[in-house]
């Protein structure tokens, strides 16, 4: 078996029976993006000023799909904010939630969605809203 591929174990009387399912696999070759998900953290200092960072929770890789018009994209219109598609494999240990964004190219995306992926804890998927710099446009 190939590393990445879904293992299906048949009951006993049905084999030759083709199965065929939606499980998207989503296998190192297609996840050919990279990525940081970050958060913003606030601290004050000794003199009590409060100052905001940007820090790294993960550097990932990623499968990114923007938005176009497939069937996919038709069924997410109340996402209709969304501009971008993201899923990668789950982080042990890491939550991500609409608090964090995603930078990727050099571009920044605010999450607008976080859903586990067929509720198995492998991949998530995560729609988030590209956010376009208002400074420097004329």
């Amino acid at each position: 078996m190939e590393y990445g591929q879904p293992t299906i174990k048949t009951r006993s009387g049905l084999e030759g029976v083709k199965i065929e399912s939606e499980v998207s696999i989503v296998s190192f070759g297609k996840m050919n993006g990279f990525a940081d998900i970050k958060e913003i953290t606030k601290t004050k200092d000794s003199e009590g000023f409060a100052t905001t960072s940007e820090t790294v929770i993960a550097s990932i890789r990623v499968y990114r799909e923007g938005r176009h018009g497939s069937e996919r994209w038709a069924n997410l219109a109340t996402f209709s904010e969304a501009t971008d598609l993201f899923r990668f494999r789950a982080i042990p240990e890491v939550e991500v939630t609409t608090e964090h964004f995603i930078e990727c190219d050099g571009e920044r995306f605010d999450i607008t969605s976080v859903e586990n992926v067929k509720g198995r804890g492998m991949y998530t998927e995560v729609l988030a809203k590209k956010v376009v710099s208002s400074i420097g446009k004329s």
